[in-house]
């Protein structure tokens, strides 16, 4: 086992690198600079910790907010690694012996928030501290134009060439334009080595459903999932409150979330959403980046989120463990017209707020998919797939209808309305509604005037949304938000394309919700034992139930059922540090009692010298009295036990320096042909 390997068991308690990881891990560790996008709850944070464990010096981490730091520190510190963060939470006292640490060489990692990096105290710090090797958590967060941007990360590239260190970047989502903006300002132009491994998280379901009285829908999405930590993004504070209260009037357990709150409020659901397992946060998007706890098991916006890219970061905090989990979106024409109001309102140059238009428009094309939503997701990334089987259109395929010839006189209305208009407008055209508006620009006189009035006001509006969503037409950033024809559409009106169209969703019914269950029946009652015990732990070690161990941990547990510290140690997700903390505790829970291992014994759990520790106890047992059975007891000791199944001696010579002259004479053949038969 190659030492990578064997710390990525010892200390995190995985078997194996997740796919990618491995080769940035050699990257960083080569001292390579490292651009990585990988998917939330890929394992990013790993890449950066394992190589800081393999290598001299300082590994320093840029994080942007305190919640994530601390989470992560946390859990490094839990599995037995020198890891702080100094933050604006500690105490000055605090703080200073962080330093003191970091400047003697005894911690590993150091978590920085970005606002820290222009102080001539962190400059100081960073200078005296031996910086080896700079993690950039969240990198797309440099893209001035992004969903998340942060000014402070336009000083990390200065900060990298100044310490000469190199730099590694880390994002869940960016496109091509946000990894450009990436390598110019953390890279200064010069092109890192690109690791892209795939957006996809297999484990989250995803489903969209219109608006049909949304507050009832979200309660009783939650209603199916009672006793599941789950988030609902909402669009607007003031309905973040109301929902939230509604849950909790219904029986959850709920709080709110936006950045208008007080920043102690703020801390106190923070705290609350880590230590609490089936709390429900109704938040803005404030309630963001410093989720980093692996089992939210559900995400639903109660509203249409801005964009694919933002989409895809939100969702990606349910089940960053790994296990099932579920992605809920309601969408409605409000929604569509306040993003579209945002958008307009926005101080981005034209060419941004239209590029924006046209990302809302491919969420749209996500919310009003016609097939697999995740194949419509990835191939956004520029990624292919097969039909997953883990969405709701999988389970249900929607029924479609020719739309080829309504898409064309859409679209000959936007054309001949010579592309000033909206969509209320261009509806009202084609059902020959003579409004004033109409009369006063002539628009009764077009040869599309009425030529759709068989079909209704909705069915249009949703035909325009669709077409919106195939990028067919698109709101123009510099014409008010006025329908202008894309070139995409061009084949279409020449007949050389035909179209399919989903039936109108605007007044279907909403699908109800899917009832799940994160074990089966007859492990349930022994997972919430286990989580019982996780929480007791976290609460008397005051750390987020998490800490101690992650649902997917605690499902293995519940369906392997481990009786000795041999078979805890197999789980995934226990490494050593935490075999020796919980594991008593939680085989006591699972088996009825916990082992009596010797201490010696119970360093080698898990390990294959365990085993040969285990066959040299027998064979010494049976030689306690001699091989006549009459002779002076005589045993060795736990200690030298372990030191033998640990060096396994090829000799009897090897065999009398660790146990002595005369133990060697009674044990050391049937000690050696255990070895060797072991060996």
């Amino acid at each position: 086992m190659t030492r990578p390997q064997a710390l990525l068991k010892s200390v995190f308690g995985f078997d194996g690198f997740r796919a990618g990881q491995e080769e940035i891990v050699s990257a960083m560790c080569a001292g390579e600079p490292v651009l990585a996008i990988m998917p939330t709850g890929g394992g990013k944070s790993l890449c950066y910790q394992l190589p800081a464990l393999m290598g001299e010096g300082l590994t320093l981490v840029i994080s942007p907010l305190i919640a994530l730091m601390r989470d992560q520190v946390a859990a490094l510190r839990e599995a037995g690694v020198a890891a702080h963060a100094i933050t604006s939470a500690n105490t000055p006292e605090e703080n200073d012996a962080i330093m003191a640490e970091a400047r003697s060489g005894a911690l590993r990692l150091l978590y920085l928030a970005p606002e820290r990096l222009g102080s001539t105290v962190t400059r100081s710090l960073l200078r005296d501290a031996k910086v080896a090797r700079i993690a950039v958590d969240e990198a797309h967060c440099v893209s001035q134009w992004g969903h998340d941007f942060r000014p402070d990360y336009l000083a990390i590239g200065e900060l990298q060439r100044w310490l000469g260190a190199p730099l590694a970047a880390f994002t869940a989502t960016a496109d091509v334009e946000t990894r450009e903006e990436i390598v110019s300002r953390l890279f200064g132009g010069t092109p890192p080595r690109s690791f892209l491994h795939g957006f996809d998280r297999p484990n989250i379901h995803l489903a969209f459903a219109p608006k049909n009285k949304p507050r009832e829908q979200i309660l009783s999405y939650a209603a199916a999932r009672r006793g599941q930590c789950g988030i609902v993004y909402c669009a607007t504070r003031a309905k973040t409150e109301g929902l939230a209260a509604a849950l909790r009037e219904a029986g959850h357990n709920a709080c709110h979330y936006h950045g208008a709150m007080d920043p102690e409020e703020r801390r106190a659901v923070e705290h609350r959403f880590n230590t609490e397992d089936a709390l429900i946060v109704v938040a803005t998007i404030a309630f963001g980046m410093g989720v980093d706890k692996p089992d939210i098991r559900w995400v639903a916006h109660a509203d249409l989120p801005k964009s694919v890219e933002g989409y895809y970061q939100e969702i990606g905090r349910a089940g960053r463990d790994g296990a099932r989990a579920e992605a809920y979106t309601l969408y409605g024409p409000e929604d569509i017209r306040l993003r579209r109001a945002q958008i307009d309102e926005s101080l981005a140059p034209p060419e941004r707020r239209e590029g924006d238009h046209g990302r809302l428009n491919a969420l749209l094309g996500l919310a009003e998919a016609k097939a697999c939503r995740r194949q419509l997701l990835l191939g956004y990334f520029g990624e292919e797939t097969a039909p997953c089987g883990n969405c709701d259109l999988c389970e249900k395929p929607p029924e479609v209808f020719d739309a080829t010839e309504p898409a064309r006189m859409a679209l000959s209305a936007v054309l001949r309305s010579e592309q000033r208009f909206g969509a209320g407008q261009i509806v009202d055209i084609l059902r020959g509604t003579k409004t004033d508006k109409i009369v006063q620009f002539g628009h009764d006189a077009l040869p599309t005037f009425g030529i759709g009035k068989d079909r209704s006001r909705a069915e249009w509006q949703a035909i325009l949304r669709q077409l919106m969503g195939h990028d067919l037409i698109r709101p123009d950033a510099r014409a008010h938000g006025a329908l202008k024809v894309t070139p995409k559409a061009h084949p279409l009106l020449r007949g050389e394309d035909s179209l399919e169209l989903r039936r109108d969703l605007v007044s279907a019914p909403a699908r109800g919700p899917r009832v799940k269950t994160l074990v089966p029946e007859e492990d349930a009652p022994l997972f919430s034992t286990l989580k019982a015990k996780r929480r007791a732990l976290a609460e008397a070690a005051a750390v987020p139930p998490y800490v101690v161990f992650n649902d997917r941990t605690l499902i293995e547990m519940a369906r392997k059922r481990p009786a000795t510290l041999d078979e805890f140690a197999l789980i995934s997700g226990v490494g050593q540090t935490k075999l020796e903390r919980y594991g008593d505790a939680f085989l006591e829970v699972i088996a009825g009692e916990a082992p009596q291992d010797h201490p010696a014994r119970r360093k080698l759990a898990g390990k294959p010298s365990g085993g040969l520790f285990d066959r040299l106890t027998e064979a010494q047992a049976a030689l306690a009295h001699g091989v006549c059975g009459t002779q002076k007891p005589l045993s060795c000791s736990n200690s030298q036990l372990a030191k033998l199944a640990t060096t396994r001696p090829a000799s009897l010579d090897a065999i009398e320096r660790l146990i002595g002259d005369r133990r060697a004479e009674r044990f050391g053949p049937a000690f050696l042909t255990v070895i060797q038969e072991e060996t």
